[in-house]
């Protein structure tokens, strides 16, 4: 349209210029007739004024008036639909309800950086040969398993403070304590996750063709266990309430397994959004879903040129920033990430040697178990 209106104002200009052009000529004609009729007035010569032929009948005809009219625009009517269609259109207002939960004992989170450069702030020797998994009673003692069927309960001077033997004669997979301090573990020689209160062990939950690996609890009380089959041919996470089963997370949304399907370690945790965290050993990545089990991200490690060997996380853990930490045993460092996956730095100047299991206490302490030595390790990372 705006090339079309250009080209109207050119023709418009064109025969306006066109009759200014005319008339200046007629008024130069005109000019020169009056002032051939001045010199015959002042000649003598009668033979001129005989010669002459009066103008006045041909400079009377005007010329034809110019009529101009300017271009209308004249609308078509508008089709909304077609409108609509390129445009596109506003969904309506819509209202929904989220359950609010309030923590009573919660305290407020101020927001803590990362130090320049972690610091070891404290080493327990639990006298286990081969320590796997540490939980955090509180800001005094810790419990701790390994490969035999006692888990210690030991204090920060390194302490012993309980000893507590396991119906098995094998090792527990995995240990937790809730918010009453109950001590929780997996025992894979019977398919049970066991509650331990007032040093008397109750069978929580008997899983029939599946094997509890590992378990932790949440903010809300539930019970997170990962699993795996009998034929060690998948794994899932089942969310229980009490020994009531209320989720099961095991597929994305296209169907396909979340998590590798091996008897392998899959250490799990909760964050302080919900989502659920677990390193999953055998897939070597750390792999996150939501709290509807839907799949937000997963991490493969960070690449490095002082870490050789393959990723492949043990224990993990959070802290109240929501950051996610792991356990990289074959490269003797902890990965922190942001609780979208993004890798912020390693821990990897503590001496830390074949890291295991991991627990953060109330204060942000991020406790190390190693492997081989059988230490605790408590790191100071936070400012």
């Amino acid at each position: 349209m705006k090339t079309e209106l250009s080209e109207i104002k050119e023709k418009h200009r064109e025969i306006l210029q066109k009759h200014l052009n005319e008339i200046k000529q007629i008024q130069s004609l005109i000019k020169e007739t009056l002032k051939t009729i001045r010199k015959i007035e002042k000649s003598t010569e009668v033979s001129s004024t005989i010669e002459y032929s009066s103008k006045i009948r041909e400079f009377s005809k005007l010329r034809p008036k110019v009529q101009v009219s300017l271009p209308t625009f004249i609308p078509k009517p508008i089709d909304h639909e077609k409108l609509y269609s390129l445009f596109g259109q506003i969904t309506p207002l819509s209202t929904a309800t989220e359950e609010n939960v309030l923590s009573l004992n919660q305290p407020t989170i101020s927001v803590r950086e990362l130090l320049d450069v972690p610091e070891l702030i404290g080493a327990i020797q639990t006298g286990h040969e081969h320590l796997r998994s540490v939980a955090c009673l509180n800001e005094d003692r810790i419990w701790t398993s390994g490969e035999t069927n006692d888990i210690k309960c030991l204090n920060i001077k390194g302490s012993l403070a309980r000893t507590f033997k396991i119906k098995s004669e094998k090792k527990p997979n995995d240990i937790a304590v809730d918010s009453d301090g109950d001590l929780l573990y997996c025992d894979g020689t019977d398919g049970t996750v066991n509650i331990v209160k007032n040093g008397q062990t109750e069978e929580l939950i008997t899983l029939p063709k599946w094997t509890p690996g590992n378990l932790c609890v949440t903010s809300t009380g539930d019970l997170l266990v990962a699993m795996f089959s009998d034929d060690e041919t998948q794994s899932k996470v089942v969310r229980y309430s009490g020994s009531t089963e209320k989720q099961t997370i095991q597929f994305d949304d296209e169907g396909k397994p979340l998590y590798s399907g091996n008897n392998n370690t899959k250490y799990i945790t909760e964050n302080r959004n919900h989502d659920i965290c677990v390193a999953d050993y055998g897939a070597g990545a750390v792999v996150v879903v939501n709290q509807e089990g839907e799949l937000r991200w997963r991490y493969t490690g960070h690449p490095s040129v002082t870490k050789n060997n393959p990723f492949q996380p043990w224990g993990i853990t959070t802290d109240s920033q929501s950051r996610v930490l792991t356990a990289d045993t074959e490269n003797h460092c902890i990965h922190i990430l942001d609780q979208n996956g993004q890798f912020l730095r390693y821990i990897d100047n503590c001496d830390l040697k074949d890291p295991t299991g991991l627990c953060v206490d109330n204060n942000d302490n991020l406790c190390v178990c190693e492997f081989k030595k059988g230490n605790v390790k408590k790191v100071l990372y936070l400012k």
